[in-house]
């Protein structure tokens, strides 16, 4: 059988995981807490399960959940949103970016990626039948170079795909560079994707988003993620914000997906976004915590700690350790060293010549302190 991603192997993510788990090392490779969500999260799915909300939920999301983000949104970024026109469930960001891509990509189209990227970019565009136009991002700054990236756009480039705060540099979008993509998005007539799922994450200024910019509103799908937010991603639960004609084309696809999304779940997290919004609030002051925590114990280590501006991601160059290229230097990390990081270079089409790899820091305080133990010994 001829295979439609000839090139695509098990997601790094995975492999890291199972060599984790196989070595019993300290997984802080694939992004995932290991704490629990908030208690009353935990109850109010328990009481929804039980309370008989257990069948389909509408194709779009319930209503209570709709309103509950149309509500947040206007809270965080002062942009009014319809719940019943512009709001869809998904399951997962995952989903709901392939869903964006897949609605918006032709066979034909030229999308531009800025690397390192999100693996499941280009997958999907593969699948939509489109081809990827690979920007990079350089070390150690990982600044968005508008000039490069518009140099890239030709007749056939039909979308950009964005990721602030970034999944793997921990870097965040300034204004500047929200007010250069919406420059060139109107300018070459583009569809923007903006892949949000840390959106409450970030430590150094304050939350930002393609939904502050008016220019950007009519051609952009805004992608975000409850499973980062309450600390629980194997609920699968994320949501796309888009103007009534991209959320018509988006539901098209996506009602043949996944159709719907955990029901329980959906009314678990209206609960907490209208009785506990101070927890979305307070995000970026529980990471920066978590963050600080990870980076002092790593202070006589031989990595050298780049900054992190959001996520509850933190890269390390290990230059001063190791000539071995990322993938084997995170295989001798995980097997002889007991921690699991993800490499950088799989986020790339072509990966500079650097040595740097991405350590996650969503998890216990003793979690953190214990690997940059084994860390600081090498």
């Amino acid at each position: 059988m001829k295979s439609k991603l000839p090139h695509v192997g098990t997601t790094i993510f995975s492999v890291m995981s199972a060599m984790a788990n196989e070595c019993n090392a300290i997984n802080l490779s694939q992004g995932f807490p290991d704490f629990t969500p908030s208690e009353y999260l935990l109850d109010q799915l328990s009481f929804h399960a039980h309370s008989g909300k257990n069948q389909y939920a509408p194709m779009n999301g319930i209503p209570e959940l709709r309103q509950a983000i149309a509500t947040l949104t206007q809270e965080c970024y002062g942009r009014e949103i319809n719940p019943d026109t512009e709001i869809t469930l998904a399951s997962g960001a995952t989903e709901a970016l392939f869903v964006a891509i897949q609605a918006i990509v032709n066979p034909g189209d030229e999308v531009i990626l800025l690397d390192p990227a999100y693996d499941s970019y280009a997958p999907a565009v593969t699948l939509a039948g489109g081809h990827c136009k690979h920007i990079a991002l350089l070390p150690p700054s990982y600044q968005a170079d508008w000039q490069q990236i518009e140099a890239a756009v030709s007749p056939k480039t039909r979308l950009i795909i964005v990721n602030s705060p970034h999944n793997p540099t921990a870097t965040v979008f300034n204004d500047g560079d929200w007010q250069a993509l919406a420059n060139l998005a109107a300018k070459h007539d583009l569809f923007v994707i903006s892949d949000e799922v840390y959106e409450h994450i970030v430590f150094d200024q304050d939350r930002n988003s393609a939904h502050r910019y008016p220019a950007l509103r009519d051609r952009t799908f805004v992608i975000s993620s409850f499973g980062k937010t309450f600390h629980a991603t194997g609920w699968k639960l994320g949501y796309c914000i888009a103007p009534p004609a991209l959320s018509a084309e988006f539901r098209k696809i996506h009602q043949f997906v996944t159709f719907t999304s955990f029901t329980p779940a959906q009314y678990a997290v209206a609960d907490m976004l209208n009785e506990h919004s101070d927890q979305v609030h307070g995000l970026g002051d529980f990471y920066r915590d978590k963050r600080d925590c990870f980076v002092n114990a790593m202070q006589t280590s031989r990595f050298t700690m780049l900054p992190s501006a959001g996520t509850y991601f933190a890269l390390a160059d290990y230059s001063a350790i190791s000539d071995k290229n990322d993938v084997d230097f995170c295989e001798e990390l995980t097997r002889e060293h007991g921690v699991a990081a993800i490499p950088l270079s799989v986020f790339y089409k072509t990966p500079p010549s650097s040595r740097i790899i991405r350590f996650c820091f969503a998890k216990r305080e003793q979690t953190l302190l214990d690997a940059a133990a084994k860390l600081c010994a090498l």
